[in-house]
């Protein structure tokens, strides 16, 4: 089997990686990027929760160098190649795309995920802490992040909502998502713990500034993380 995917595999997480340290890093859109300024909108999940990026990086950053020299010519691992180079390598070029137009990185991170949850139910049965662990953290995230963007669009732009309408419908979102998609990736529980990360994160945002928002996030938290627990038993031991 030719390696070459394992290549670019390894090639597009280096440089999504590397990304932020290319561009100066993002720290959220800013006010000023919507006709309706956001300055605290409801639907983001509070600045601590963001440092899941630092195991994302990293577990993908492993993930890739194990599977280019280890599994290079592996058949399971192959599967998940494609649409991981999909997510990964325009993926890099999000940050960038975030600082000029967040309709844009709206959009580029809606593919970033598709792309990242075919790969993740390609995953092979094994090797769940060096493949499948780290793509589920990596979609989970994604997903929430994914719906948060929605959430912001709408507001900025006055869309038929105000910002608490359009958390509520975002949350409503990344609940659906998050727990179909759990319950058809079983064995793949780190999924919906990230989505969990992301929705405490939205809980302490929101304590004692807008309580429907803080409430059905935590709402959203207990079931998608008791899902998640739910399906630890299930998972593979390996």
């Amino acid at each position: 089997m030719d390696p070459i995917k394992a290549v670019l595999v390894f090639l597009a997480t280096l440089f999504f990686v590397m990304a932020p340290l290319l561009s100066g890093g993002f720290g959220g859109f800013t006010p000023a990027q919507f006709p309706i300024p956001q300055d605290h909108p409801p639907v983001q999940p509070a600045g601590y929760a963001f440092a899941i990026w630092g195991p994302i990086y990293l577990g993908l950053i492993v993930s890739a160098g194990y599977g280019l020299f280890a599994c290079a010519r592996d058949g399971a691992w192959e599967a998940t190649r494609l649409p991981l180079i999909l997510s990964l390598g325009p993926g890099a070029a999000w940050i960038g795309v975030a600082q000029l137009s967040p309709i844009w990185a709206t959009v580029l991170i809606w593919w970033m995920l598709a792309c990242a949850l075919v790969a993740l139910a390609r995953c092979p049965h094994r090797d769940r802490w060096l493949l499948q662990a780290p793509l589920a953290v990596y979609a989970g995230w994604l997903t929430a992040a994914a719906w948060v963007s929605v959430g912001l669009i709408g507001a900025g732009y006055g869309l038929g909502l105000d910002e608490t309408g359009w958390a509520i419908l975002s949350l409503a979102g990344a609940l659906g998502t998050g727990s179909a998609m759990q319950r058809r990736l079983r064995r793949a529980p780190e999924y919906g713990a990230a989505i969990t990360w992301a929705l405490i994160g939205v809980v302490v945002a929101n304590l004692g500034a807008n309580l429907p928002v803080a409430a059905l996030a935590a709402v959203g938290a207990l079931l998608i993380g008791s899902l998640a627990l739910r399906f630890i038993q299930t998972a593979p031991a390996e």
